[in-house]
This record gives C-alpha cells, structure tokens and sequence, in this order.
C-alpha cells in the first residue's frame, strides 16, 4: 500500500512540475517516512540570478507560526509558569481588554480587535512596528472588541502577537530565543528561527526562499515590496507571534514526529491541545490550541494549518489517526485554489482513491479600464454573512486603476476582464458588479468559494446605470 501511494503520489507531481503552476517544495510522509520531498521552482527571480529551490530551502511560514507560537505556551504550560484559564490582565494590566484569558487566546475566542485596521489607518508607514507598538496601538485607540471572551470565534491576528508579548514577559526571553531554547534546539530544528528578513537584512539565512506575488501588470512575478498596495508588508515585517518563524519541511517533519512522542508532549496535554473550543452558548468551533481540527470519514482525525501572507503560501496537515504527514511551502502562489485541490489530489491518494489531476491555470484576459464603465461602480458595498455579521469595502479609482479597501485596511486591485466582471491576482478570485432588470439596484459578487458572496450597495441614492 505504501509503494503505491509513494508511486502514484510522484506521477502527480511529475504531471504538476509539467504545467508550470507550482512553485514550492512539498514532502508527504508515512510514519515519519518520506515518500516525498521535492522541491519545484525558483527561490530568486532577481535579474541575474536563477537559484532554484532545494529540500532544504528556508521559507517564512506565515500563520503555520501559529501553532508553534502555541506550543511554545505549551512549554511554559509544562514548566508550571501559566495555566489555561490565567486571566491575562494579571501579567499585562495596560491591556484595556477585561475578562481575556490565554485560552481565550490560543483559541481565537478572545473577541480581540484586528490590529491590521488600526496599523492602516493610524500607523507611519515610515517605520517598522514591532508587538509591543500592536500594545500600545490598542492602548491609545481602544478600538470596540469584536465580541465578549468565548462569546463567539473569530481567527485573530492579535491574539497570536499577545501569546508572544507573553511568552516574553512569562519567560524572561526574547521570543524567538524561548522557541529556540525550548523547541527548535532539542528537536533539531537547525533550519529554523524566528526571522524579519525586512527588519534584518543583513541576516538572510542560506539558501532562503523569497517570497514573490505573480502581478500580470509588473510581467509576472515581484517582491511585494515593489506593489503599492502591499506597502504592509514593510511597516508590519517587525512583528512576530502570528507570523514569521522560518523553517524548512524536514523541520516541520522533525516538529511533526515530537508531536506524536509523550516525552515532548504528554497524550493528556496533546488531547487538550486538539480539542475543538466550546463557546459559552455551548456552540462548538473546530480550532484547538493552534491547531485547526477536523475528522475526515476516509482519513480520521485531522489537526493543521495554513498561512497566507504576500509572496507565502503555506500548509501542514497532520492525519493523525492514519499518521500521514502533509508539508507544502510555496514562495510563489499564483491560485489558492489550485493548491486546494493539490492537497485534494494527495488526501486521494492517501485514501486509495482515483485521483484528479489539478487543472492548468489557466491566463486572464485583462481588457483596458475604461473611466466612463467604472463611474457607476464606485461607491460602499456591505457583504453580510449567514449569521449576520457583516464587513464593508470601498470601489474606488485611483491614478486610472480600480481598487477595492477592505474594512481591514487592505487594498486589493481589481483588473478588468470585462466592463463588469475583474480579476483580483492576491486572492486570485474574481468579482462581479450585478445590476437588477430595472436598472436601479446595484450588488457586486465576490467569487471566493462555490457560492459567490454578494454584498449590497450601501449609497442607493445613485441610480447610475452600468
């Protein structure tokens, strides 16, 4: 069974590396047996280099930092420094946020408010932050919570920069050097560090992946520093906690054996790190202590995360019933959902099933923005959720490019595929302005998942026809 999974497994990826849409290195394992591990692609497209990607090749690991934020809290859990339930307002007063605990935290039940916003809005973007600025920022602003602790979950930046602040204050040490100290050091995670590549550049490690973002407009694939609406990756490089531990697949391999090992981390201590979070109405939601937890009727129990951040796309999966081991790093994602269905076509193969073969990205067709077709689009939209919550984004032009601000802040550029429908390459999804028979209501479509999200025109005074 094993050699037919290894076989089929490597006539995938034969037929990935012959479309050219993958660029990454991706390891698949069995009992901690490699039945996989292939780099693909370039870890430098600057002009005069052509470095390829190896085994070994250092990426940022984006929001997969989160679980080993968490288990580094799991250290200090171990060595009798905390307790779940210890309120936070016991080791950071200033935080103008009551009733908070690292629970709450480790499980994005805090209700904590997304300081992406608050850093697009208010920050210099001149200067680096670093997470003690994400404290003060709250301080300062005191911008509304989402939510009461454990009244309902949402996935928060914040929270994973406060576990960080307390790793700190807890232990004594840098953040960084606690996770090297007490996790990186005794695994053997050598290719691993806490790392800002834009804070430090004079530190970039051997053989590093720089992260790229494909932009039809630029020819093909950046640094994001060089789009302007990106600019956040700069001012927010000095931030760790939620983002920015580096690391290789064999790393992760090693981080994922220990995982199964009751000397590093008892079963007691790996059930509660794996159970899903129980709300105070009773609601259950599928996130443990920085893992994603899932059960798959072919695979069993399933715990893991991504990470997405411009030029990194990142993933590892866990089937822990089956002990299967999924790691795929990419420093140049072009389709979130042709990665979806990589990962798709491996759980095939691990299953015994017949497998589908990614299709192609396929090039979008941009036309010319045309001013006079883009006039009646500008304006406010509210996209509105099943259970009502809501967010707003703003469709605007600027310097003869049309753009779309989330109520985070972020700016997503918008290119025309036709006088209605456009492309948006960070997302890699499409939208859609809809107008109704009589001319008079205006929606736009957003096609993030099967069922696009429609948000509704929040100025309906204007009655511009498209």
């Amino acid at each position: 069974m094993k050699k037919e999974i290894e076989q089929q497994i490597h006539a995938l990826f034969e037929e990935v590396k012959q479309q050219g849409s993958f660029n990454g290195v991706v390891l698949v394992a069995v009992q901690g047996e490699k039945l996989l591990c292939e780099a693909i692609g370039t870890a430098e497209y600057n002009v005069g280099s052509s470095r390829h990607l190896t085994t070994d090749s250092m990426f940022e690991l984006a929001s997969v930092s989160k679980p080993i934020t968490a288990l580094g809290i799991v250290r200090l859990h171990q060595l009798a420094k905390l307790h779940w339930d210890d309120p936070i307002a016991n080791l950071i007063p200033e935080l103008p946020y009551p009733g908070i605990t690292i629970r709450h935290l480790l499980s994005h039940t805090s209700g904590l408010p997304d300081y992406m916003e608050l850093f697009a809005n208010l920050w210099d973007p001149a200067h680096y932050a670093r997470n003690e600025d994400v404290l003060h920022m709250l301080i300062e602003h005191q911008p509304d919570p989402l939510f009461a602790p454990n009244e309902s979950w949402m996935y928060s930046n914040t929270g994973y920069i406060v576990l960080a602040i307390l790793i700190e204050r807890i232990s004594g040490q840098r953040y960084g050097d606690f996770l090297n100290e007490q996790i990186f050091q005794p695994l053997g995670m050598a290719r691993t560090k806490v790392y800002n590549r834009r804070v430090e550049p004079g530190l970039v490690p051997e053989d590093y992946a720089w992260g790229y973002v494909y932009r039809i407009g630029h020819g093909g694939y950046v640094l994001p520093d060089d789009v302007p609406e990106l600019n956040y990756v700069r001012y927010l490089d000095g931030l760790q906690g939620d983002g920015m531990v580096n690391s290789t697949v064999g790393d992760l391999l090693r981080l994922d054996r220990a995982l199964y090992d009751d000397e590093f981390v008892s079963s007691t201590l790996r059930q509660q790190m794996f159970a899903p979070v129980s709300m105070n109405n009773g609601e259950i939601f599928h996130y443990g202590m920085g893992w994603l937890v899932e059960h798959d009727d072919r695979l069993g129990s399933i715990v893991h995360h991504t990470g997405g951040w411009p030029g990194y796309s990142t993933w590892f999966k866990r089937y822990i019933d089956r002990d299967f081991t999924l790691i795929m790093l990419q420093n140049g994602e072009r389709d979130h959902a042709y990665t979806q269905q990589l990962v798709k076509s491996i759980e095939q193969i691990m299953a015994g099933e017949a497998y589908d073969v990614p299709s192609p990205l396929e090039i979008k067709k941009i036309i010319p923005l045309e001013s006079k077709n883009v006039e009646a689009q500008l304006g406010k939209y509210r996209f509105t959720n099943n259970t009502g919550d809501s967010h707003e984004v703003e469709i605007y032009i600027e310097r003869d490019k049309l753009y779309m601000k989330l109520s985070n802040g972020m700016v997503l550029s918008l290119l025309p595929l036709t006088t209605t429908r456009y492309f948006e390459e960070q997302t890699a999804t499409e939208l859609e302005f809809l107008i109704d028979e009589d001319g008079k209501r205006l929606r736009l479509a957003w096609y993030t998942e099967d069922e696009p999200e429609v948000a509704e025109r929040m100025d309906i005074d204007r009655r511009d026809e498209l």
